[in-house]
């Protein structure tokens, strides 16, 4: 069973990993990142990279299917109305307390908070963007994301978010 990662780390996370620019260059070398990434480790997943909600990467591995487009279509919905990570949103949910959905007033066809899906969020601008895998277990979604990005910021920016 994965750590269980705190709300306050899931804060944290999106304050650092931020990006100095962002354009349709920089989303497609941070999805092919995400894509080699995941071809070395055989993982069956979706890719999707956006730039206010215009798709400008996906790649989807062996062992995916049409549900994954639609799972990542759910999560990033989540990114791009509530300006969180899919998995931060998720677990801010109290147990025993109202579902996501009925707490946001939300329909589950369209919004998915499960993790997965990213902000990509520019400095000094806010959030532009979403970065979304699906096809693993939720937070090994988040992990992989949030591990990518700061790869991508490391080597593309020279930026040692984590």
């Amino acid at each position: 069973m994965p750590n269980e990662i705190t709300l306050s780390e899931l804060l944290h996370q999106e304050a650092v990993l931020t990006f100095p620019a962002f354009d349709n260059e920089i989303a497609i070398d941070l999805g092919t990142l995400a894509l080699g990434i995941a071809r070395e480790r055989a993982l069956p997943v979706a890719i999707n990279v956006t730039r206010n909600r215009q798709q400008l990467f996906h790649a989807a591995l062996a062992g995916t299917s049409l549900d994954n487009d639609q799972w990542i279509a759910r999560k990033s919905a989540v990114v791009y109305r509530f300006g969180h990570s899919s998995f931060y949103m998720g677990q801010s949910t109290l147990p025993g307390g109202p579902s996501f959905h009925d707490r946001f007033m939300v329909d589950p066809k369209e919004y998915a908070a499960h993790g997965g899906s990213f902000p990509i969020i520019v400095e000094g601008t806010g959030l532009v963007g979403a970065i979304t895998i699906s096809g693993l277990p939720q937070q090994a979604d988040h992990e992989l994301v949030v591990e990518i990005i700061a790869r991508f910021l490391e080597q593309r920016f020279g930026k040692k978010a984590l």
